[in-house]
């Protein structure tokens, strides 16, 4: 069919009226729509946008931590043995500051840096502190100096110090005032503009200097320890454990830190501030410790070493089945309060300067020494094992053991004659034991030594505790190790000696020494305890730990801390029960600690215990003493050292007999002995 003339393609519906109106008004909408925003855009960007460019400069938020306090540590029964305090700390506040002051610390803190950049030894002279910027300023320091007792160039110093390193933040002039200086300084805030006060918690020490070395103290971490696995996330100045059981378990005792938000303007003022998160305080930790035995470690030693006998000792009680460290001393000590706020460098020095007697030292962990004649109990069971010996094998013991052209003497010129080895420790002979050293130097595997190191010498224990010795049982490759460190520090430093080693070899009567637990041994009393915690439990070479369980802020437990497992050193029964056999031999009749322990039970608390008299040329005679106290519940385990205390009957033996006393509820004298033995 043909189309009419004058078209061409297919025909166009007409438009639907209301199709028609439905696309105007949706169009109009979208019209609105793009003319709001083009407006507002407008209004923002032209209008207005100086002062919203303003406002973004003028509110920047800086964050400053706010330290949580930390955990308070426990005896084993829940005995604050550290807890928490609070105290007054006076700030400054830098807004009210002048300009010219932050632009002082600004430029100090950038010569600073500057000066740490470069190679020690060519840093140059320390940079000088500026004045204060304005005299008014001056005057206000000198004012606050002299309500708070500090000189006034000390408060400039921490002024600037500190807004060198956080310009917003609050400066810290003094911790821990009075309340009646707060008092005072709130009360009179005209003379005193921009003076803050807050509180804070400081670490409170309810013993004083009882287990001082063992708590440890607390402070800012330190940039070396920022960025590590053990401080992952911690932001510096926060306050970490710096030693003992601050820093073992400090993960637990911290706490989260809370965080402040501080808004400051484009130049750095600070302009207003807020709480953002509240900080977490950390848990308590329960420790294995009898707060009961440690007042007595530390009394004990307090009266024997501060009383003029000796210059300096340790004490370690252990419970024997499981390795807990019921009580830890060190004499002398301090009190950890000085260092829980910050101190003057005079004032250190006057405390832990040279003269001291090192307090903060813990020889119990880290004290190395020549044990004497406790270490013959070790002795004698490495030549039980080895079969150089029985337990009834009959030595002559005439007084002298000659080797060579050496004389080996027993201590006070003693004669003991022919004699086995129970009666050989009940009155501690040395020919005895030189003789078995001598025997045994040329055993393959030299036997003492290894025996020694299954039983725990010649390496930390694990207490978790920072500080603890290696110690050293002598051997061939140990002299081998010496004569090669003297000879490379000789080619070094070009001069005939170091000091190091004497550079020979080997020689028997190294082996003769170390059998009486003398020559270049070397142990601390946490080692001694552990070797005669092995002997006491058959076998079993504890971990000597502290950390029991951490709780929560009302005493519940959160998390038990396993007990490290201990390792198994085979003992023949016949063997142990000689070497029992003469200890306890030793605490009676004319045993060498028998008038220390003159009127104690023996029936009910049998003590097995050990003398020493360790030979430390030129200084007097180091005095040691181990016990061991069986018992169904409670048994212990004592070692006990006074350096220059004499014989092991003058000073360390009655140590321990009153520290048993208390743990046993006995009444006895613990007279110092009369012994001249070892």
């Amino acid at each position: 069919m043909l189309e009419p003339a004058g078209q061409s393609g297919p025909r166009t519906p007409p438009v639907n009226p209301q199709l028609a109106m439905r696309v105007a008004i949706l169009g109009g909408i979208a019209f609105a729509l793009f003319a709001i925003v083009f407006l507002r855009l407008w209004f923002m960007q032209v209008l207005t946008g100086d002062r919203y460019r303003q406002d973004a400069l003028d509110n920047r938020v800086r964050t400053v931590a706010v330290s949580a306090p930390r955990g308070n540590i426990l005896d084993r029964d829940g005995r604050a043995i550290v807890e928490n305090r609070v105290a007054t700390v006076v700030q400054l506040d830098p807004r009210r500051l002048p300009q010219a002051e932050r632009d002082a610390a600004a430029r100090w803190g950038q010569q600073m840096t500057a000066r740490s950049r470069r190679p020690k030894g060519r840093r140059g002279e320390p940079v000088p502190f500026p004045a204060p910027a304005t005299p008014e300023l001056a005057a206000r320091y000198a004012r606050l100096a002299k309500v708070l007792g500090v000189p006034s160039r000390r408060v400039s110093a921490q002024v600037i110090q500190q807004l060198a390193v956080l310009p917003y933040a609050n400066v810290r002039v003094k911790v821990d005032v009075p309340q009646s200086m707060r008092n005072y300084l709130l009360e009179n805030q005209r003379d005193f503009p921009g003076i803050a006060v807050q509180q804070v918690y400081l670490r409170r020490y309810p013993l004083g200097t009882t287990a001082a070395q063992l708590v440890g103290t607390t402070g800012e971490i330190n940039p070396d320890e920022l960025g590590t696995d053990a401080y992952r996330g911690v932001k510096p100045g926060t306050v970490v454990g710096q030693d003992g059981i601050e820093r073992s378990y400090d993960r637990y005792l911290r706490g989260v830190a809370g965080v402040q938000s501080i808004t400051v303007d484009a130049a750095g003022r600070p302009k207003a501030q807020r709480v953002a998160r509240a900080p977490r305080a950390g848990l308590a930790l329960r420790t294995s410790l009898d707060l009961r035995l440690q007042r007595s470690a530390q009394r004990q030693l307090s009266a024997v070493v501060g009383g003029g006998t000796g210059t300096a000792g340790a004490v370690v009680a252990l419970d024997p089945r499981n390795g807990q460290v019921l009580a830890m001393s060190s004499y002398p000590t301090f009190d950890p309060a000085v260092l829980a706020k910050p101190i003057t460098q005079a004032k250190y020095n006057a405390i832990f300067g040279p003269g001291s007697g090192a307090p903060q030292f813990n020889r119990a962990i880290g004290g190395a020494y020549p044990t004497a004649s406790t270490f013959k109990a070790i002795t004698a069971l490495a030549a039980l094992d080895k079969g150089v010996i029985t337990p009834d094998t009959p030595i002559n013991d005439p007084g002298v053991l000659k080797v060579g052209a050496q004389e080996f003497k027993n201590a006070g010129n003693a004669v003991n004659g022919t004699i086995s080895l129970r009666r050989a420790l009940q009155v501690s002979s040395d020919v005895f034991f030189y003789t078995l050293g001598r025997d045994t130097n040329s055993l393959q595997g030299q036997v003492i030594q290894s025996g020694a190191r299954r039983r725990g010498l010649g390496g930390p224990r694990g207490t978790a505790t920072p500080g603890e010795t290696a110690g050293t049982p002598p051997d061939r490759q140990w002299r081998r190790d010496v004569r090669e460190r003297e000879i490379a520090c000789e080619k070094r430093r070009k001069v005939a000696s170091c000091g190091i080693s004497d550079k020979r070899p080997w020689s028997l009567g190294d082996n003769i020494n170390l059998s009486v637990g003398q020559g270049d041994l070397q142990a601390s009393p946490l080692q001694l305890a552990t070797a005669y915690a092995a002997i006491a439990n058959g076998g079993r070479v504890v971990r000597p730990h502290l950390g029991m369980a951490v709780e929560d802020a009302g005493g519940s437990e959160i998390q038990r801390i396993p007990a490290p497992a201990a390792r198994k050193v085979a003992i023949d029964p016949a063997h142990r029960q000689a070497v029992m056999d003469g200890l306890h031999l030793s605490t009676q009749a004319d045993g060498t600690s028998a008038k220390v322990f003159s009127d104690w039970n023996q029936d009910r608390f049998p003590v097995f215990g050990k003398t020493g008299t360790a030979e430390r040329q030129p200084q007097l005679d180091q005095s040691w003493y181990v016990a061991y106290v069986p018992h169904p519940t409670k048994p212990i385990v004592i070692a006990a050292t006074v350096e220059q205390g004499g014989f092991g009957s003058d000073a360390a033996a009655p140590i321990t007999c009153r520290m048993l006393a208390t743990w046993f509820d006995q009444n006895s004298s613990c007279a110092p002995g009369r012994s001249r033995t070892n």
